[in-house]
């Protein structure tokens, strides 16, 4: 027998009945004779390590756990998707669609749409260089994610080649979902549940945790699957194409994509699956629309977050009743102090939920939701449990009302509201309640991504004494962290250096980290390109933030506030000597000098000919300030289709009008 040859035929064999299995969900043999098979090989291997190849099957788990994950850099933004929750918003859309193609000349009775089923998991882009996985990353911030390629190959879903005929470029990246099979979802939580630990909460969570953990091994047990819907750069005429392609190619494809000849094609997609969704073997809260015709995209084009051309459907949610046990506040990084449920534990949308949200005091009092209430509970968007409302038929006639405490439970202080405001809070901010919270915001992915320091670290760091501030962290040493239970010498230096390498993360990641009311990823991103450094930015004043492109009056008060307090000002002055990054590189800065330096606009309604962020930036590059909200020294107000308020208040302010035509003349 011709060792090599049949070492080649029983990697193809196997990755045949992989996809049968693992994708077609249509098995053709046996698992013991499946087994026989991959034994085989792997004895053949062994006997021959000469013949040992990178996309053989028995390679999918190999090497040793890794240290952490690499950052890379996506060849395009990975955008998210803007949502509709009812038909009419649906329509709304196409409504969109067919008029922005219009004024771009396209003119069609209907448009024709891609409609594929939701994948609720975790995005991931795959990189395949003649034919050969490479490299596997996560979304991240959607420019550069995490390099998870170890784990990706031991999905048997996800080919380690390619079937060709292939594509002319030699590399290509392709995208799509990672998600956890209902099945293996169960068995991984009864197992945990044997073993005394926790079980997952839900599939989703369980799928993106799964990804990140060190030790591919350990993924491999997990039995995740995947299904891919993007080449990047294709030159596809249309989007079902490309899902033709990626079939071809021996990509995992959901099957139940259908092409669709207008919208009315789409919502009977969309009523078909919000009823059948529950057969899957996998969790669907929603359709995905995408327009069909590549080409048309363009015109389109696409906001900070979102393409224009595309849109997730989300189901209705799925209700439950359920006994509400008590209500309890919970108390968040700014101090706010805001009621949950704790609820008899009750299946919704394929996980148990025993808690929910209650949103806010004057929420629980409109409802009139009482402890000791059967309620209604759903999952909003099939993610987040929320009480709907009390079953007042089943009402126990001794239930009082309920109301809020008047102290921080955590601390003891007296809460406050504000007049305008229907939250309450505790303004103690040594209250260690808004402490863990706080760290655990500084140290999260999306601010300063500190791996590792998680809840149940930065809790024992507080008690401990060992941090009582976010500068504090730059102090720590492995030596202290072993101190801690369960902190070994490996983990304790790994933490270390999570937060020594946080130094020189980005200025926006500090400003978002930081925890300032109203101050998101978006607004951070924007004051470090526009200040350029923290000392800058802490010495504007309020009409200077309120210039600022995006950023209102109740931005710039709450901006100037946090500044304005002596403590912050230590912090900042402690972080800053602790040698964390506060400047942006010179080359990032926001235009200062052009032909409109000095003067200040505002956009609002929607621009036919470019994009309300192409006109910012534009705008941006000759000098000028673009503000989000009107005031006696805007310049003009640019007014697109459908403008709101704002062109009311230039009209009452004495505010010059522009149009789009006046734009483009003013950017020429």
């Amino acid at each position: 027998m011709d060792v090599a040859h049949r070492i080649a035929e029983l990697r193809r064999l196997i990755r045949y009945h992989e996809e049968r299995y693992y994708v077609l969900n249509d098995p053709e043999i046996a698992d013991p004779e499946f087994d026989a098979l991959m034994q085989e090989l792997s004895r053949l291997e062994a006997a021959h390590p000469d013949l040992v190849t990178p996309d053989s099957p028995t390679q999918r788990v190999s090497g040793r756990p890794a240290e952490g994950f690499e950052a890379v850099e996506h060849a395009e933004p990975m955008l998210s998707l803007d949502n509709a929750f009812s038909e009419e918003e649906l329509r709304a859309f196409d409504e969109r669609v067919r008029r922005s193609l219009a004024s771009a000349g396209v003119t069609t009775p209907t448009v024709v749409y891609v409609a594929e089923l939701k994948i609720d998991g975790l995005s991931i882009a795959l990189t395949y260089e003649r034919g050969a996985l490479v490299r596997g990353a996560t979304r991240g911030d959607g420019g550069r994610g995490e390099d998870v390629t170890v784990n990706v190959r031991t999905i048997r879903a996800i080919p380690l080649t390619l079937q060709p005929p292939l594509p002319g470029a030699d590399r290509i990246e392709v995208r799509g979902e990672v998600y956890f099979p209902r099945a293996a979802f169960e068995r991984v939580n009864s197992e945990r549940t044997a073993s005394g630990e926790l079980p997952f909460a839900n599939p989703r969570n369980a799928a993106a945790g799964a990804m990140r953990t060190l030790d591919p091994a350990l993924v491999a047990k997990r039995g995740l699957s995947a299904w891919m819907y993007q080449v990047v750069g294709e030159a596809s005429d249309t989007h079902a194409d490309i899902l033709e392609s990626l079939r071809r190619w021996r990509l995992p494809v959901e099957p139940h994509w259908r092409r669709c000849e207008g919208v009315e094609d789409v919502l009977a997609f969309t009523r078909e699956w919000e009823a059948k969704r529950r057969t899957l073997d996998f969790d669907t809260d929603g359709v995905v629309i995408k327009l069909d015709r590549i080409g048309l995209r363009a015109a389109l084009g696409a906001t900070s977050k979102f393409p224009r051309w595309a849109i997730a459907f989300k189901f209705p949610a799925e209700q439950r009743t359920t006994l509400l046990r008590r209500i309890e506040v919970n108390v968040g990084r700014t101090g706010a102090v805001t009621p949950f449920a704790v609820l008899e534990p009750v299946p919704i949308a394929g996980t148990t939920v025993s808690m929910a949200t209650l949103h806010n005091a004057d929420d629980v009092a409109r409802k009139d939701i009482r402890e000791g209430d059967w309620v209604t509970v759903e999952k909003a968007g099939d993610v987040i449990p929320r009480v709907v409302g009390p079953v007042l038929s089943r009402r126990p006639q001794d239930i009082l009302p309920w109301r809020m405490p008047e102290t921080c439970p955590r601390c003891g202080s007296r809460l406050q509201r504000e007049p305008d405001e229907a939250v309450w809070r505790c303004e103690n901010t040594s209250c260690p309640a808004r402490l863990q919270r706080g760290l655990e915001h500084f140290a999260s992915r999306g601010a300063m991504n500190i791996e590792g320091l998680g809840e149940a670290l930065v809790s024992q760091l507080i008690s401990a004494g060992l941090v009582t501030d976010f500068a504090d962290l730059y102090a720590l040493t492995a030596e202290r962290l072993e101190q801690l239970e369960r902190m070994g010498a490996k983990s304790a230096a790994n933490v270390i250096r999570e937060i020594d390498k946080s130094r020189t993360n980005q200025l926006w990641r500090v400003i978002y980290g930081l925890g300032i009311r109203h101050a998101g990823e978006r607004v951070s991103q924007v004051l470090a390109r526009t200040f350029g450094s923290i000392g800058a930015l802490s010495a504007a004043t309020v009409e200077q933030l309120q210039s600022t492109s995006e950023i209102g009056p109740v931005v710039a008060a709450s901006l100037r506030a946090w500044f304005d307090e002596p403590r912050n000002a230590t912090l900042i002055d402690r972080l800053t000597r602790a040698g964390v990054n506060m400047a942006v590189p010179p080359d990032q800065l926001v235009a200062k000098i052009g032909p409109l330096t000095g003067r200040t606009y505002v956009i609002t309604g929607t621009l036919t000919s470019l994009t309300r962020e192409a006109a910012t930036a534009a705008l941006e590059a000759k000098g000028a300030k673009v503000a989000g909200s009107v005031s006696k020294k805007t310049t003009a107000v640019i007014v697109g289709a459908d403008a709101g308020s704002k062109a009311d208040k230039a009209r009452t302010l004495g505010v010059p009008l522009l149009d789009e035509a006046g734009l483009l003349e003013l950017l020429s």
